[in-house]
């Protein structure tokens, strides 16, 4: 699988992660604002807990003021109060702005995928894509939701208590620090230690998915060819790598928690018997003690929550690496400018002196040339690995070619918009696509304002309406992976959209090749009607399909060695004749 995430985690996602909150930035800022302030109302409590606890141990023998205790104790009600108002506040406003941010990434991944050239998708698998727009795409966002508002309350609290406990007493201040330096030495090393973890976790989720997606989309061939144990292992070895990075990443992470936890309970202890001695001798006063030890505990929570925080933000990071190294990927060639259009296309294409390769290093068509004219049938025949199929992503401008030029009525293709060529062609490949939905809504794919006529007319040219009809809801059952249907029909099924898309130019990779002898007759049939008066390109290894071509290609080695009718062809007995009379010797 391919790799392209770059290095640097949350540092270099950052900025990337800040641009799409630019839009949400003032109430962004209003959510920051609350936490600050919830924190800050929550540092107040502590001091006021020391002066009850004073008000009572001053009146163990005098008696103790119950009314000023009644109102230190609805002022602590109030904070308390508005601290979780604005706690509650901002977690909402902050839930908010990340799914916004969420709902605007996904959008941007989705749009990338029309623009990354075809190449990208040959070596990267689905699976991996996949991942990319639903798992880090979430791990970004609930990061975010649950780490930002966190990192800034637990840094303003650390802050304000610190500030606070050297104005209560220094050298009690002092002590809780102390105990508190250990854990922040461990914290900072489990953090540096903790991130490749991290970033290997989101690898291999990726590759995880793109294993499971490859397997299940193809387990009758996984099954039919006994690599059952093999496919096995193959999720094992991920599965363990996962296993692996997922155990490191969150055993350091967890390690946080617990260890902080230690260093609160220890600065507890050094605070009791400094406070103890400190009291005895009558420098402090027993309510401070009472508020230290709440002191240290919102000392050291902060610290807790720096580290969780960090480490959501590292899981984050990994996440952007990937998710901004697809967004950052190639893309086709702008094609705003291309202001070339044909209003009404006759048809005439040329191929001149065409050279291409999918590797820099390596030409598939060598210098290729041709002149096909309005309504011809072409077809284009040749040996596995000729070049028919790349002439044909050329012709659709799916890849842009080395040198050389393809016009269409006297128009180079590289002068028009790319989704203007697309809609002078229609397809019919030899893998079949349909999506879930009804029969009805596959056959009318992209083609919006198509009749209910017009979709059952395409069906019986194939021989496909008799059959839809039996159907519990006719041309509105639905249609999905489960439904059996044979590879004949699916096929049928592709041709009578593309009848539909009634496009000016027709392009026939092996259309027929998953049909029988006697559906490819009925298949003919149709496709002649449709391809009357319509330029039409067809690719096909079974010779008999191609006879009645009014050009037939010869490829061999990205070059044209043949060009003719069929009759021609056989005469001049070269490759055609023998391609021809492979086929057809034993008949």
């Amino acid at each position: 699988m391919k790799k392209n995430q770059k290095q640097g985690g949350i540092r270099t996602a950052a900025p990337r992660i800040a641009g799409y909150m630019k839009s949400q930035m003032g109430i962004l800022i209003a959510a920051l604002v609350l936490a600050a302030l919830s924190a800050v109302l929550t540092i107040i409590g502590p001091d006021k807990i020391g002066r009850m606890a004073t008000i009572m141990s001053d009146g163990l023998f005098t008696g103790i003021d119950l009314g000023a205790i009644a109102q230190v104790g609805i002022f602590l009600a109030v904070i308390y109060l508005l601290s979780a108002l604005f706690g509650f506040t901002q977690h909402y406003i902050m839930s908010v702005v990340t799914l916004k941010m969420s709902y605007k990434m996904r959008g941007e991944l989705s749009a990338k995928i029309n623009r990354v050239p075809q190449k990208y998708f040959n070596t990267t698998s689905q699976g991996d894509i996949l991942s990319r727009i639903t798992n880090d795409v979430d791990t970004i966002s609930s990061a975010l939701n649950s780490s930002i508002t966190t990192l800034v309350q637990a840094v303003v609290q650390f802050v304000g208590v610190t500030i606070i406990m050297f104005a209560t007493s220094g050298r009690l201040a002092l002590t809780a620090i102390g105990s508190s330096i250990l854990g922040f030495v461990l914290m900072f090393f489990i953090v540096s230690r903790s991130r490749k973890y991290f970033r290997q976790q989101q690898q291999n989720l990726g590759d995880m998915n793109g294993h499971v997606e490859e397997m299940y989309s193809g387990h009758n061939i996984v099954r039919a060819y006994g690599a059952t144990a093999q496919s096995k292992k193959e999720f094992d070895r991920i599965n363990d790598n996962l296993y692996n990075s997922a155990w490191k990443s969150q055993f350091f992470s967890g390690m946080l928690m617990p260890l902080m936890g230690f260093v609160g309970n220890l600065g507890y202890v050094a605070v009791c018997i400094v406070g103890a001695t400190l009291t005895m001798s009558g420098a402090i006063r027993f309510g401070t003690v009472i508020a230290f030890i709440s002191y240290v505990k919102l000392f050291t929570n902060p610290l807790s929550q720096i580290s969780q925080a960090v480490s959501s933000l590292m899981s984050a990071g990994a996440a952007g690496e990937r998710v901004f190294g697809f967004l950052a990927e190639e893309e086709m060639p702008d094609d705003s400018g291309c202001t070339a259009h044909i209003d009404h296309v006759r048809g005439k294409v040329e191929f001149e002196n065409v050279r291409f390769g999918y590797d820099a290093d390596k030409p598939i068509i060598h210098d290729f040339s041709a002149d096909i004219e309005p309504g011809q049938k072409v077809a284009i025949v040749g040996y596995t690995g000729a070049g028919k199929t790349t002439m044909v992503n050329l012709l659709m401008r799916f890849y842009e070619l080395w040198s050389g030029q393809i016009k269409i009525d006297g128009v180079p293709v590289s002068e028009m918009r790319r989704s203007d060529v697309h809609a002078m062609f229609g397809m019919v490949l030899q893998d079949t696509w349909l999506f879930d939905g009804t029969y009805r809504e596959n056959i009318a794919y992209g083609k919006p304002g198509v009749t209910d006529e017009q979709v059952e007319a395409a069906c019986k040219l194939v021989g496909l309406d008799h059959y839809i009809k039996t159907l519990p809801k006719g041309y509105d059952t639905e249609l999905n992976d489960r439904s059996s249907l044979s590879a004949g029909q699916r096929q049928l099924l592709t041709i009578a959209r593309a009848m539909v898309e009634n496009a000016p130019m027709i392009i026939l990779d092996e259309a027929t090749s998953s049909v029988d002898t006697r559906t490819e007759v009925l298949v003919q049939k149709a496709m002649d009607r449709l391809a009357r008066g319509r330029t039409s390109f067809v690719i096909a290894h079974r010779l008999s399909t191609i006879r009645d071509a009014d050009l037939i290609l010869v490829m061999d080695k990205g070059d044209i060695v043949e060009s003719g009718t069929h009759e021609q062809l056989l005469e001049k007995g070269g490759l055609y004749k023998e391609l021809y009379t492979s086929q057809f010797e034993n008949k």
